[in-house]
Parts: C-alpha cells; sequence; structure tokens
C-alpha cells in the first residue's frame, strides 16, 4: 500500500502536554510547521520553526481569537484532492498542501463541570478546531488528522517507523477516530443546551468502552460503555461480566435506599434481593441478611452500606459469591477477603443515583426517570380499624423498599427489619405470596408478627387472607383498585393493619 510523505503540518491545540515529542520528530523529518494563537508561541518556546496561519491568510487573530484558522488557504490547503484540478487551484491561490493537522480541542465537558458560568462555558465551544478535524478527517485519503493529545504517541511511533510516511489505511483509521471526538464532542454540547430536556432527541456518546469475556451467555458477545472507575476502586478479583455488571448495578440500586441509615446488608442473586437486614452490627447485618436465603446467597452479589470488619470479612468468606461491594473494609479485613483472588472486591465511591434509563427493545429506545421516590411515614396512609405500631411502620417502610427493587410480580414478608423471604417475577400476585411463605418456612422464620409488602395494588382480597393465615400482621401496598375496599374489609375481619401509599413500584 502506497505511502505519502507529509511535508507540512497544521498544529492548534488548547493541552500541549506531549506536543514536545511531536514537534522534535516533525522537525526531524523536516516538516513545516504552521500554527496560530497559544500553540504558535509555544512551538517557538521550545525552539522549533514554525509558520504564522495569519501569515498565510494575511488575516490577524480576530474577535478575542473566535477566528483564527477560519479562512480558504488554511482549509483549501486541508480539502483538497490531490488531482491535477485541485492542486493547479491550490498553485494559483498559493495555498500550501496540508498533509498532517494535529488539534486538541476547548475542554468543553470539563468546563462544565468546573463551573456554571454560562460565558465562560460557551467560549469553551471550539468552533475552528472541530472545523479542521472534521476537513481534515473528510480528506483522509490525502491528510492524516490528529484529534486528541492522547493519540501524540502513536503518531510518534508512526513517523518515525515509517520515515514520517502514512498509508490510506493509517489516514482512515485516524479519520475513523476524528469523527468519534467531534461526535461526542457535540453530543457533550447539546445536551449541555438540552439540560431541561425540552428538545425531543435522544442523543448519547460513550466514547470508551470494554470488552466483557461475553455477554448473557457465553455464545454472546458483551460490552460495558461507561467510566466504571468513576463509581467503583476494584480492590481485587478477575474482571466484571455482563452479568456481574448488571448484578452490581442492581445491588447498588437497593442499597442506596439504606445509605443514611444504621448498617445494612444485602445479598442479590440475578438482580433480585434474597437477604437484606439492618442491623446495629455490620456483622449482624449479615449474619441475618444471609440467613434470608443461604441457598440462592451461593454465587450471588453482596453490598453494604458500611465498613466492613475483620470479624465480617472472616465470616463473609466462608460462602462463595462473585462480587462484594462496601463503602470501605478495614485493612486486615481487606488483606483477607484479597487472598481469594477470583473474588472481586469494590469500594464504592459513591451511591449518587442515574436520572434516567434506557433500554433497546424493537427497533429503538425506551427511556424513562429512574424510579428514585421512596415512601416514608408521613406518606403511609392507615385504612383499616387497626393502626400500625412505630416497629410496624419500621417494618413496612423496610419491606417497601425491598419490594421496590425486586421483579414483579413481587411480595415481600419482613420483620424486625430483615427481609424473611420473598416471591418475585410471578404472573400472578397470589403465586409470588405463596412462593414467599414457602420459603421462609423452609428457612425456619415464624411468620407470626411479620408484615408484607406489595409492588402493586391487590385486584382481590385474597392475598390478605392469605397473609393473615400465615401469621401476617401488617401490610402496606399502593392501592388504587376498584376493589380495595375487599381487600381493607379481609384486613379489618383478620385484625390485620394495612396502610396505602398512593404509589406502585413495578419493576420489569
Amino acid at each position: 500500500m502506497e505511502r505519502r510523505k507529509i511535508k507540512n503540518a497544521l498544529i492548534s491545540v488548547y493541552h500541549k502536554t506531549g506536543l514536545d515529542d511531536v514537534l522534535k520528530v516533525l522537525h526531524d523529518l523536516g516538516v513545516t510547521v504552521y500554527s496560530t494563537g497559544g500553540t504558535e508561541r509555544y512551538i517557538q518556546e521550545q525552539g522549533f520553526q514554525v509558520q504564522k496561519v495569519e501569515d498565510l491568510t494575511s488575516y490577524p487573530s480576530i474577535l478575542s481569537g473566535r477566528v483564527k484558522t477560519l479562512h480558504p488557504k488554511v482549509f483549501g490547503g486541508i480539502l483538497a484532492r490531490r488531482e491535477e484540478e485541485h492542486l493547479q487551484e491550490l498553485a494559483q491561490y498559493q495555498i500550501p498542501e496540508f498533509d498532517l493537522v494535529i488539534v486538541d480541542l476547548y475542554p468543553f465537558e470539563q468546563t462544565v463541570i468546573n463551573t456554571d458560568e454560562e460565558s465562560e462555558i460557551i467560549e469553551k465551544i471550539d468552533i475552528g478546531g472541530i472545523s479542521l478535524i472534521r476537513a481534515a478527517a473528510k480528506n483522509y485519503r490525502d491528510v492524516l488528522v490528529v484529534s486528541s493529545r492522547d493519540q501524540y504517541a502513536g503518531l510518534v511511533s508512526l513517523l518515525r517507523d515509517f520515515d514520517g510516511a502514512t498509508t490510506p489505511a493509517e489516514r482512515k483509521q485516524y479519520a475513523l477516530q476524528a469523527f468519534k471526538v467531534s461526535s461526542h464532542y457535540d453530543t457533550a454540547i447539546y445536551s449541555y443546551f438540552n439540560q431541561e430536556g425540552a428538545d425531543d432527541a435522544l442523543k448519547i456518546s460513550m466514547p470508551e468502552s470494554t470488552v466483557l469475556r461475553y455477554g448473557e451467555n457465553p455464545h454472546q458477545q458483551g460490552r460495558y460503555y461507561g467510566d466504571f472507575a468513576q463509581m467503583f476502586e476494584i480492590l481485587g478479583g478477575k474482571p466484571l461480566s455482563y452479568n456481574n455488571l448488571v448484578d452490581v448495578d442492581a445491588a447498588v440500586a437497593i442499597i442506596r435506599e439504606f445509605v443514611d441509615e444504621e448498617p445494612t446488608f444485602a445479598v442479590l442473586k440475578h438482580t433480585n434481593a434474597c437477604g437484606v437486614a439492618t442491623r446495629a452490627t455490620i456483622l449482624e447485618a449479615w449474619n441475618d441478611a444471609l440467613a434470608g436465603d443461604p441457598v440462592s446467597a451461593f454465587g450471588g452479589v453482596l453490598i453494604c452500606n458500611a465498613m466492613i470488619d475483620l470479624e465480617t470479612a472472616q465470616q463473609i468468606d466462608s460462602i462463595f459469591y462473585e462480587v462484594l461491594i462496601a463503602p470501605d473494609f478495614a485493612k486486615d479485613a481487606l488483606r483477607h477477603l484479597q487472598k481469594k483472588k477470583k473474588r472481586i472486591l469494590l469500594r464504592a465511591k459513591h451511591f449518587e443515583a442515574q436520572q434516567r434509563q434506557f433500554k433497546s427493545i424493537l427497533n429503538g429506545i425506551i427511556e424513562q426517570d429512574c424510579d428514585l421516590i421512596t415512601e416514608t411515614a408521613s406518606e403511609l396512609s392507615p385504612v383499616t380499624e387497626v393502626k400500625p405500631t412505630e416497629d410496624q411502620i419500621q417494618d413496612l417502610l423496610f419491606a417497601n423498599k425491598c419490594a421496590k427493587h425486586l421483579k414483579s410480580n413481587t411480595i415481600v414478608l419482613a420483620k424486625n427489619r430483615q427481609l424473611l423471604s420473598m416471591g418475585c417475577g410471578q404472573t400472578s400476585r397470589v403465586d409470588a405470596l405463596k412462593q414467599a411463605i414457602v420459603k421462609a418456612k423452609a428457612f425456619g422464620f415464624d411468620l407470626d408478627g411479620a408484615v408484607l409488602a406489595s409492588d402493586a395494588f391487590f385486584p382481590f382480597p385474597d392475598c390478605v387472607e392469605i397473609g393473615a393465615e400465615a401469621g401476617v400482621k401488617a401490610v402496606i401496598q399502593p392501592g388504587g383498585s376498584i376493589r380495595d375496599q375487599d381487600s381493607i374489609d379481609m384486613a379489618n375481619k383478620h385484625g390485620l393493619c394495612m396502610v396505602t401509599t398512593g404509589r406502585r413500584h413495578f419493576k420489569h
């Protein structure tokens, strides 16, 4: 494949770090460098020769630096095809052929993070730089475009290895990265202007991805798009899989409900919590969460809202698990847990919630607000003759939080801020309750005095009756059925208290 030698380069960068190595190799290759503004001054300060763009265009930088390179003598040299007609025009207007364009854009995203000052943010919308990138990428057959400082090292190696000459295939690969940079940059700007969601277009850009071992099953390929390190510090274990990531997401969602409460542990399997407990110490929380379903806990994901000490770590280490997440680990606890090299250990940097969630479906995507509302005691409406006690209210709120994060249809049975059992993902709410009762009894729990939570209203009074016969004494449910009174009457008949929230929590 024919290589083309670089003769002229145009450089316009915001960040100068790493540029010295590029300048040195261009100097060694005898490449003529053109530049403007701060980049031109930097090149001169490093002792390298540079041609001023304003000498080429006969125009200085104007409008407080907003216009520097936007000129036919610049873009003509980039966009010209290296064929007779275009080359004749370049010669006629004394325009050099730019074979290499190096741009590093204004840091728009970082500016948005650092300030709320609109005028400062607007000035960090790069116009000339993005135009140079797009022009050079469009003409990749003749021009090599470097669109980020992250590419400087690769550029230096490429130029040194092949004496400053590149192939069409190499230039096309750099063009691909250039359009990746430009599209992400435009998406960030669009998102800033559309913070209130006034426009109905969906634009998401995740510029980096991680190839996963496989997807949900070994015959499926998988990738993760996102910045995992922003939320977690990986302290040990094998790389996370597709299923691990899905479970971790579910684990963070449920523990977020308890982030400001007493020590709480949750055990999840296939995104559903099979054990949750809030206690005075993290060790007690772990023991009672595990007791909820020690069978399902095998190979599960574990998460808590408090630091894990050595004693708790030793207890946890007695079972096989995939992932353990905590806001912190005592040093001796971490050393103990790291002995098993395949167990994934994550230190959670924060449990902040995403505001929106997306799902691919049919030939498109559906989007919704995340379910971030959690009911409080003041929002509960007692509807039965018997009113809940303070202890029952705490259990009802606890059970409601658990139900919110289980797949519909779901029923939760809880007592003393411990998940005794749950039935989830059933096609019938009655089946979900029966499943929960069977599981609770299988693990030796006494349901007398337990509370029952449902993610949606009861269309019939059968769940209330079945729950009462099992020992349930209090019920929390959204209400809203045209037959609510039937369930209320059934609760009154059995001496149960019932509260409604006015809000359901379907999770499909």
